[in-house]
């Protein structure tokens, strides 16, 4: 089973270094559009003076590796060169390819594509243990020890680059990397929370046991029962807790204002549900995707 999550993992892993390594040449280095990080210190060294980027990465994660393997212990840090050699594998296999995506010069079509492309790549590795060195390994130091999200990391070491990089952007070109910089945060964040999202319901109503049983007979889903105290009237409340999916919503609304038309209730987005119903089936087993 280790050998099989292992093998999946570096699966996803290639994938992602693949899919970020096609915007990137594509999209980044075909419209001349920044990066941050690692990665845009390579466009910096590849727009000025013409140095391979596929070189440039190797070279400068060098030293980082030292690192990584020290701060991430043994199985992160595999998954990090695999991450690193991998991505200038397809940085250098990807300029090779005589591959031009027609965008007609519209620069804000490539910070879109770019920002997606790239930003779901560099997501799925991260999301399967994976980096690809640079400020990748500094992104999951962060949100492992301070609990910033690998987003916000990326965002503000992107800025950084972005300003020394600004030696060769003009303005309108480094106006749309902040975009395409943005989109990329953005996406990231998404694929690292999974696509399990939800909807978290709060219910205050004289009849919780009906409208739970009702969820469960209609809709399948558990619930809940918290108790509360109204600090208006002091007067003990029964609040039902319930999480379904996000079409399930107008279900669950319509049940409970069909038993409890005065019912208070409140909905929230959830950023990732896992457990039964959601990542697992009704054996305990974990749902396939796909």
């Amino acid at each position: 089973m280790a050998v099989n999550r292992h093998v999946k993992n570096i699966f996803f892993i290639l994938l992602g270094t693949a899919l970020m390594s096609f915007g990137l040449v594509y999209f980044n280095m075909e419209h001349q559009l920044a990066d941050g990080g690692v990665t845009g210190i390579t466009l910096l060294f590849f727009f000025l003076f013409t140095i391979n980027p596929a070189i440039t990465n190797i070279v400068i994660n060098i030293p980082l590796f030292f690192i990584g393997w020290r701060m991430l212990g043994r199985i992160p840090f595999y998954y990090t060169l695999v991450g690193t050699f991998s991505l200038s594998l397809f940085l250098d296999l990807f300029q090779r390819i005589n591959l031009h995506i027609f965008l007609g010069n519209d620069l804000m079509l490539a910070a879109l594509f770019a920002g997606a492309i790239v930003g779901t790549g560099l997501g799925l590795v991260f999301r399967f243990g994976g980096t690809t060195g640079g400020a990748d390994i500094i992104a999951k130091l962060c949100l492992r020890y301070f609990g910033w999200s690998i987003g916000r990391t990326f965002f503000v070491f992107d800025s950084c680059v972005i300003a020394i990089s600004l030696v060769y952007l003009d303005l309108r070109e480094a106006m749309y990397t902040i975009v395409y910089v943005f989109i990329a945060a953005k996406v990231i964040d998404f694929i690292q929370q999974g696509s399990y999202n939800a909807k978290a319901a709060f219910v205050i109503s004289e009849s919780i046991t009906e409208i739970s049983e009702a969820i469960l007979r209609e809709m399948g889903r558990g619930a809940t029962t918290l108790q509360g105290k109204g600090t208006f009237t002091g007067d003990e409340k029964e609040i039902l807790y319930c999480v379904v999916a996000r079409n399930e919503t107008v279900r669950l609304r319509n049940i409970v204002h069909r038993i409890d038309p005065h019912a208070f209730m409140t909905i929230h987005d959830v950023s990732e549900a896992a457990g039964e119903g959601f990542t697992l089936d009704d054996n305990k087993q974990p749902i396939r995707i796909g």
